[in-house]
């Protein structure tokens, strides 16, 4: 196994320190190949770092996490989709493009990180949990809680959308393909992110959900899902440069909120 890792010497570091973690082995090699992708250089002397007790191993994860999982929208995307969720989304973005370049229709396109909030989705974690916890059931806890998710409120949302229904994009005359910004084009079209731009770990997010219950939740801890990952933080720099607006709510106010209209709207005494 070792030698199969030593192909590619950042992987097999990343691995080492995520091991030290005591994260299973294919957590570990999944978020291993992931920072070795798009991290920097300085990575590899942090990993260094850990392996000497230098610095502690979590300060590396910190580190990975907001070089490494920031979703850009003017990165290339010119790697494989780990499942068909990011796979249909980003063949719609492409698709989307088409019908600008070639009849001059004016698209904008939004990614939605991880939205809650009332009249959300029953199938989403914070609908699951919550109704788990008041049943005293156990709820799943995927990759052993070790995840983060940028969590985005509702009202944010609709704000953003609204923004952006006003600002039609006209095309960027400057964009090259030589050095190509995949959030435009020289035709009608413009990419945004719509998220809270910061990250909250799994496990404090069900412990907003339990103050706001007044309940402790029963955890069943499992492993990592195939095609999940384990984060994601939205980069909302063009948003705010070109709409004046980023999303705000903090996720334990807007989980009380969403608990104040669960129990409104389920009866919940």
């Amino acid at each position: 196994f070792i030698l199969a890792l030593g192909i590619n010497f950042k992987v097999f570091l990343y691995f080492l320190v995520l091991t030290r973690l005591k994260l299973r082995a294919r957590t570990s090699v999944f978020t291993a190949l992931t920072l070795a992708n798009f991290s920097e250089f300085g990575l590899i002397v942090a990993s260094f770092a850990v392996a000497a007790n230098f610095i502690p191993a979590d300060w590396l994860v910190t580190i990975a996490i907001s070089l490494s999982i920031t979703f850009i929208i003017s990165t290339p995307l010119n790697f494989y989709a780990h499942s068909i969720y990011a796979a249909t989304k980003k063949s719609n973005e492409l698709m989307a493009h088409t019908y600008s370049h070639l009849f001059g229709i004016p698209t904008t396109g939004l990614r939605f990180f991880t939205v809650y909030g009332p009249w959300g989705r029953p199938d989403m974690a914070l609908f699951l949990f919550t109704k788990a916890i008041i049943e005293g059931n156990p709820i799943d806890v995927f990759n052993e809680g070790n995840m983060q998710r940028d969590f985005t409120y509702i009202d944010d949302i609709v704000e953003g959308v609204v923004r952006v229904i006003d600002d039609v994009p006209l095309g960027n005359p400057n964009w090259s393909g030589a050095n190509p910004n995949p959030s435009c084009s020289a035709a009608p079209y413009q990419i945004y992110n719509i998220g809270n731009s910061s990250p909250v770990k799994l496990m404090d997010f069900i412990q907003s959900i339990e103050n706001a219950l007044g309940q402790e939740a029963q955890k069943n801890m499992l492993p990592l899902q195939p095609g999940d990952v384990p984060a994601t933080w939205a980069d909302v720099d063009d948003l705010w440069e070109r709409l004046n607006f980023k999303p705000k709510t903090p996720v334990h106010e807007g989980i009380r909120k969403f608990i104040e209209w669960y129990k409104m709207y389920y009866k919940v005494q």
